[in-house]
């Protein structure tokens, strides 16, 4: 594992703690619930989550009927995973342990922001191989300017790696991947850079 990969399980190993009592934030929450509205009209059932955390939106997809897969990198937020009945796995999105066209669909909240941008496109070829043909794949990120690097002002220790991308730079990057389904924003308090939400399709 290479050591951008090593700090950020060791970041999240030591923020789980912190995470697994945090509440989401209400658009979190309305985003969640808009994708399982997708999946259930078109009849989607299977459902990897990739930087699955805690494991609290895995845990609401299972309680609707959808059924789950977890992954993480870090290996204390798939204890808590698996404390809540997920079947979770300790993995990295690089290298999925899955089968081609194993999936109905992918959800992704945050975490491929932590990738390289000269890696990007190899991590979603990668999501994209394990999806089956037309599987759905919802993927937001936190962006609004083109920028990567170690976030200075970071809690978390070590300090992680993010990578930001405007509007039209990561729409552009996705369609050389995914048929863009819908691609929204989502303002953020105290400056910050806004949320950029999307629904693909393989």
């Amino acid at each position: 594992m290479g050591l951008t990969k090593t700090n950020l399980a060791k970041s999240y190993d030591i923020d789980s703690h912190r995470r697994v009592n945090s509440n989401p934030a209400e658009w979190k929450l309305v985003e969640r619930e808009h994708f399982l509205s997708k999946l259930r009209s078109s009849d989607k059932k299977k459902l990897l989550e990739i930087g699955a955390g805690t494991g609290i939106d895995s845990l609401y997809f299972k309680e609707n009927g959808i059924e789950v897969t977890s992954v993480d990198l870090s290996s204390e937020m798939i204890r808590y995973c698996k404390e809540k009945g997920l079947q979770a796995y300790e993995m990295d999105f690089y290298n999925l342990d899955f089968a081609d066209n194993t999936f109905d669909a992918v959800y992704a909240l945050n975490c491929l922001l932590h990738v390289p941008k000269n890696e990007i496109g190899d991590v979603l070829q990668e999501i994209k191989r394990i999806m089956k043909p037309d599987a759905l794949f919802y993927m937001g990120l936190y962006g609004g300017n083109d920028s990567e690097g170690i976030w200075e002002n970071d809690w978390c220790d070590p300090k992680r790696f993010f990578a930001s991308y405007s509007d039209h730079s990561i729409r552009t990057l996705v369609g050389k991947y995914f048929k863009e389904i819908s691609f929204n924003t989502i303002p953020l308090q105290d400056g910050q850079p806004h949320f950029q939400a999307f629904i693909l399709q393989k």
